[in-house]
């Protein structure tokens, strides 16, 4: 008998039979049925009294309840979490969903918090332009852009060689390690000399920021559902978005520190910002747990952050929706062959191209906000606080579309809402010069276009789904941000100097660009309801006797297995 099935987190009463209790407790969830399929109430507004029983059992039905598939998909002893794993488990919604709570406020808040140091250190360039650095280092915005390239370049290339190493090490120990050394090179762009240590400096931070989105979404991975998962993942963007309001409002008070001990504002902003994120990258060492079930730690109690019916909980909640999560050990690398096998999965490339090329057309506008502005005749402080409200904006309309996605259920449709809301705005600028329209009219269009709502969250989301297992999941969510990462060099390099100030073959292009995307989408549709459709012709084409054939011989792994159907 499992004791910790029948655990409770309250302190245990001394005049009782402990062991007695435990054994009711046991008996009264393993007599309990499983949880009609369908009738999770994901969200906090459908939990109306009149329709939502927190007492209900949670446990969603899937392949450890049948004795035929349930040796087939066993967890492996190897597994880290294996003494957790409980095919006849049950609990409530009530605590399902208290536990949800204790983990977003343990573990997502923090991983947000990283990324807002990751971003602040991203995104500090674009603050600095406003003040005297490229007068100061003699540099042209062609250097700049050169500058983000080599920032981008360098980023997509250790994209893959990072995340191998944090599903060597373990993500926990290794995003702290790389926090903290990226961030004394960012403090060190306060010594910046000239052209050359400017584009050094991006390249060596872009190849140490490199990887930490894929490892941290890999890390999120391991204590949240799927739809659970998308929906955090747009409030992990919403800590970037929120990064740079944030980013604004310092960037307003310490530029003004320009004159202190003989040093310019931009200088003091690299190294104030390097500074905090050293703090987080600090602090992340002590408080990353590795796993679920192992969260002690100095900083996390001797006890760790959860009782052992919430890990218990933990466990088989997230192995009941996918078993493949249990495929590997957290700390197990990657073999060649295992990495070849997932970089030739062609059923993830659609989202790969849509990585490749959905964000360019507002990128590269956002990476001349704060020049367009300046170049409209507002000053570098007011121009600082310009860019906040598209920022604040974004947050809103990102996490309404992340939501919208799961709430509908339907990913692709949604993704494309972000691309027919950038083409009027787009057209707009292909049509009048912002230059010689009224500057607030011109601020408004700008704030409105990268107000757009990013289909980030859903499809990082969308491309961990169906990679359906860990060693394929590893590899596709750095190979999807490799290709983000090449969509933001494809963006730096739109607008040129010959082409200012209204880029106007630029914005043309951006156009070309948005049109292309609308027909990904719909192909990206196509292909996946197809591929759907084919796997149920040859499943349904089956016996019983059959399938159950299938399942406990095939050689077919993750997402290539008959049964699994592609999200879209």
């Amino acid at each position: 008998m499992k004791s910790f099935a029948g655990s409770s987190s309250s302190s245990p009463d001394p005049n009782k039979d402990e062991t007695s209790d435990t054994t009711t407790l046991l008996d009264k969830y393993r007599s309990s049925s499983l949880s009609t399929p369908g009738t999770e109430k994901r969200f906090w507004f459908q939990r109306s009294k009149s329709v939502y029983d927190p007492e209900a059992i949670a446990t969603q039905p899937s392949v450890f309840d049948d004795p035929s598939t349930l040796e087939e998909y066993r967890p492996p002893n190897e597994w880290e979490n294996i003494h957790r794993f409980d095919p006849d488990a049950r609990w409530t919604w009530r605590e399902e969903h208290r536990l949800v709570r204790k983990i977003d406020l343990r573990i997502m808040l923090f991983a947000a918090i990283m990324f807002m140091a990751l971003e602040l250190d991203r995104s500090n360039i674009y603050q600095a332009l406003t003040d005297s650095m490229l007068e100061d280092l003699q540099m042209t915005t062609n250097d700049y852009n050169l500058g983000l390239t080599l920032f981008r370049l360098a980023f997509l290339c250790a994209e893959l060689p990072s995340q191998l190493v944090a599903k060597w090490i373990g993500p926990d120990i290794w995003i702290p390690t790389q926090m903290v050394i990226w961030s004394i090179v960012g403090s060190a762009q306060y010594l910046l000399q000239g052209r050359a240590s400017f584009l050094i400096c991006r390249a060596l931070l872009g190849m140490l920021q490199g990887g930490f989105i894929p490892e941290v979404i890999l890390y999120l991975s391991y204590f949240y559902k799927h739809h659970e998962l998308s929906l955090r993942l747009g409030f992990f963007w919403t800590a970037s978005a929120l990064s740079e309001v944030v980013g604004g409002f310092l960037a307003f008070g310490i530029l003004h520190m320009r004159g202190v001990h003989g040093r310019a504002g931009w200088r003091w902003l690299f190294l104030i910002e390097g500074v905090l994120t050293m703090v987080v990258g600090v602090l992340a060492f002590a408080l990353m747990p590795s796993s679920p079930t192992s969260t002690t730690g100095w900083l996390r109690g001797k006890n760790g952050w959860f009782t052992e019916r919430e890990e218990f909980i933990m466990v088989n909640r997230i192995i009941r929706e996918d078993p493949s999560k249990s495929s590997m050990h957290n700390r197990e690398p990657l073999t060649l062959g295992l990495l070849w096998k997932s970089i030739k999965d062609f059923d993830l490339w659609p989202t790969y191209l849509l990585g490749l090329n959905f964000q360019t057309p507002m990128s590269t506008p956002s990476n001349y906000l704060t020049l367009s502005l300046k170049g409209l005749g507002f000053g570098t402080f007011g121009t600082n606080l310009l860019v906040i409200p598209s920022k604040v904006l974004h947050v809103v309309t990102m996490l309404g579309l992340t939501y919208a996605g799961e709430i509908r259920r339907e990913l692709t449709y949604t993704a494309l809402a972000a691309q027919l809301w950038a083409l009027p705005f787009l057209v707009f600028l292909n049509i009048f010069d912002i230059n010689k329209i009224n500057k607030w009219l011109a601020w408004i269009v700008m704030t409105a276009l990268l107000s757009y709502p990013s289909a980030h969250p859903i499809q990082v989301g969308w491309n961990s789904r169906n990679s359906n297992a860990v060693r394929s999941r590893t590899v596709s969510a750095a190979i999807y941000n490799m290709c983000v990462q090449t969509s933001g060099i494809i963006a730096a390099n739109v607008y040129r100097e010959d082409d200012a100030p209204r880029y106007e073959r630029g914005n043309r292009e951006l156009l070309y660009l948005l049109i292309l995307n609308i027909f990904l989408y719909l192909g990206t549709k196509v292909y996946y309801v197809k591929r759907n459709a084919w796997r149920k012709k040859k499943w349904d084409a089956m016996s019983e006797e059959q399938r159950m054939e299938y399942l406990t011989t095939t050689k077919d792994e993750g997402n290539k297995r008959l049964e699994f159907r592609f999200a879209h």
